[in-house]
């Protein structure tokens, strides 16, 4: 394996560009995509970019990460809150995982100020709107070049 990551988006990120503008803004689900494909293709990342709806679906695709890819960047949703067999298969993957939030979650209601998460992810990027999926994409780009050395 050689810089290949998967960014893997939880329920409802979907209907970017739909739901609460004001926390998510405008920019589709479709667009997020091609911009990450973009910037990946800039670096030389291989990338893959999924979404799901389904907590088992989620699990699935981060344990079969381990064997397919160098890194992952995970925007969990609302399941970052409440699933800890998400956090489990996380937690088995031993590489570089970033932690991705559109909004803040600090700075939203108090129950999703608590990432089961956050405390196994190498790093976590909250509150900077779809630009935090540029900057996971660059920081585990320059991580993973770390680890080479």
């Amino acid at each position: 394996m050689n810089n290949k990551i998967i960014i893997i988006n939880g329920p409802n990120l979907n209907l970017l560009g739909e739901r609460e503008q004001s926390q998510y803004g405008s920019i589709t689900f479709e667009k997020l995509k091609q911009d990450c494909l973009k910037k990946a293709q800039e670096l030389k990342i291989d990338l893959e970019f999924v979404q799901s709806n389904i907590e088992g679906e989620l699990i699935d695709l981060i344990q079969d990460a381990r064997k397919k890819f160098d890194g992952i960047i995970i925007n969990a949703a609302g399941f970052t809150h409440t699933s800890v067999a998400i956090r489990d298969a996380l937690s088995v993957f031993k590489k570089p995982i970033i932690e991705v939030h559109i909004s803040n979650i600090y700075k939203r209601e108090e129950f999703r100020h608590k990432s089961l998460i956050s405390d196994i992810a190498t790093g976590g990027i909250f509150g900077l709107g779809i630009e935090g999926y540029i900057l996971a994409i660059i920081s585990i780009e320059k991580i993973l070049k770390k680890n080479e050395n």
